[in-house]
């Protein structure tokens, strides 16, 4: 059944400007065209977007998806790289949860300690102010949770 973009767009809740972008960089195979040049997709894509957007929601990204879906492409193969890229993906998530957790820490700890005067005497802006005050190492630099927007 061939469905336009816009179609597919609300049958998987995923935004058309996605749809194009995951054709451009190959998630998604090029359209069809009609004689008027519009996108039509058939449901082998709509299955393939289902896919590519539940593994963004667990926070895959776009180079492991594309490996997935190269093993799904191959269903005789052995399970043992989708297990690794799982593996893999889950260490990146505790890491994260730990440096929100120390996050959410530190965070109890500056509120648990600010004061009800004027800013000058702010425990959170003094905090904020000077890393040294913190508790806990939640620097992170780029791979941090707060930069990863």
């Amino acid at each position: 059944m061939d469905m336009p973009i816009g179609r597919l767009a609300k049958a998987t809740d995923v935004k058309i400007t996605t749809i194009r972008f995951y054709e451009d960089i190959g998630l998604l195979p090029q359209a069809t065209r009609t004689e008027n040049n519009r996108r039509v997709y058939g449901d082998e894509t709509l299955r393939r977007l289902a896919f590519i957007k539940h593994a963004r929601q667990l926070g895959f990204s776009v180079e492991a998806i594309r490996d997935l879906l190269d093993l799904s492409a191959h269903p005789d193969q052995p399970c043992a790289d989708a297990n690794r890229l799982a593996e893999s993906h889950l260490a990146i998530v505790e890491e994260k949860i730990a440096q929100l957790s120390a996050l959410k820490s530190e965070l109890q700890r500056m509120l648990a300690n600010g004061c009800d005067g004027p800013v000058a005497d702010c425990r959170v802006i003094e905090v904020l102010s000077d890393h040294s005050l913190c508790a806990h190492d939640h620097a992170g630099g780029a791979g941090s949770p707060l930069t990863q927007q």
